[in-house]
């Protein structure tokens, strides 16, 4: 397992007097595997940890059984993408990537083939010759995921991969990474876009104030928390009659109305059997527009798991 798995085991990290993460014990499969959580909250110092950019003040790292104080060894196997932006001026995209492959050893000729290889990778050879410096937000964010992923990493750290892509480029960049989660690497992800972070994760960590206050798939972290309610958005014809008969339900804890007027917010402790409750309604003259979950994603598993007020009214 330690050779394919990356490992925390009671892993604290504090910046003096500063807590950066406390008592982590992780362990990450291949996959993609999604940290979630606010600014503060550990993302960056776990991502940092992991890479070897800085050291834990207790506890161990092992990154497919290599430890991040054997840096030489740690090099070959993780590319990492930082949410900063940090280049060497005058340099063109391809020189960018051609230059970090010659300090990681390969020759000319090589760097060269794999610098274009990694360049295609993420749509950038139209602009390869252009100085990074005139490059936008977007085309630096993925000039820097071809700098990671140019020697071939079996690990791939990402912070904040998604910020500053535009839509399209933002699907081929997630197609790119399940593509690399699919040959049995890791692809480890930061990022505030969560809806595309509960579409593409096999694992889900959800960190606040240096803890991890949860971890799994997203719909396991939702059955952890059983005692809090299902929300459940209900769009129909007769929002107020719909919310009288809820309210007869006992597994119904709450019916709202929704400020359109064009449906019910309803919360309950048994989502199936509402489900099937709303379908005799539906029979009875009630005419069900739509039925979706209301928390089911991973903004709303957070903010219960912290105390927040849960999901978006």
């Amino acid at each position: 397992m330690s050779d394919t798995a990356i490992t925390f085991d009671n892993v604290s990290r504090f910046y003096g007097e500063v807590l950066g993460v406390n008592r982590i014990t992780l362990s990450l499969s291949p996959g993609i595997t999604s940290l979630v959580g606010p600014n503060g909250s550990g993302k960056t110092t776990l991502m940092n940890l992991m890479t070897g950019l800085v050291r834990p003040t207790c506890g161990e790292i092992r990154v497919l059984g290599v430890k991040p104080t054997e840096p030489a060894k740690l090099f070959r196997l993780v590319g990492y993408a930082t949410q900063f932006d940090s280049f060497p001026k005058g340099l063109t995209g391809f020189e960018f990537i051609y230059s970090f492959l010659r300090l990681f050893g390969s020759s000319s000729a090589e760097s060269a083939r794999l610098s274009a290889q990694a360049i295609a990778q993420v749509g950038m050879t139209e602009a390869a010759n252009r100085k990074v410096a005139g490059y936008s937000k977007g085309m630096r964010q993925r000039i820097k995921l071809a700098q990671a992923i140019a020697h071939n990493p079996r690990v791939l750290v990402l912070d904040e991969p998604l910020n500053g892509l535009d839509p399209l480029v933002r699907i081929e960049t997630i197609d790119l990474f399940r593509k690399y989660a699919s040959e049995g690497r890791h692809v480890i992800v930061s990022s505030h876009i969560l809806h595309e972070v509960e579409a593409i994760s096999d694992q889900v960590i959800l960190l606040n104030s240096g803890y991890v206050v949860a971890e799994g798939q997203i719909h396991g972290v939702r059955s952890e928390i059983q005692e809090r309610p299902y929300e459940i958005l209900v769009r129909c014809s007769r929002p107020s009659e719909l919310a009288s008969k809820a309210f007869e339900l006992d597994h119904v804890v709450e019916a709202q109305l929704l400020a359109d007027g064009g449906g019910v917010l309803v919360k309950t402790r048994d989502a199936d059997r509402l489900l099937r409750a709303l379908n005799h309604l539906a029979l009875g003259g009630i005419q069900i527009e739509g039925v979706a979950p209301a928390d089911d994603n991973v903004n709303s598993v957070y903010d219960y798991l912290i105390g927040g007020e849960g999901a978006t009214k």
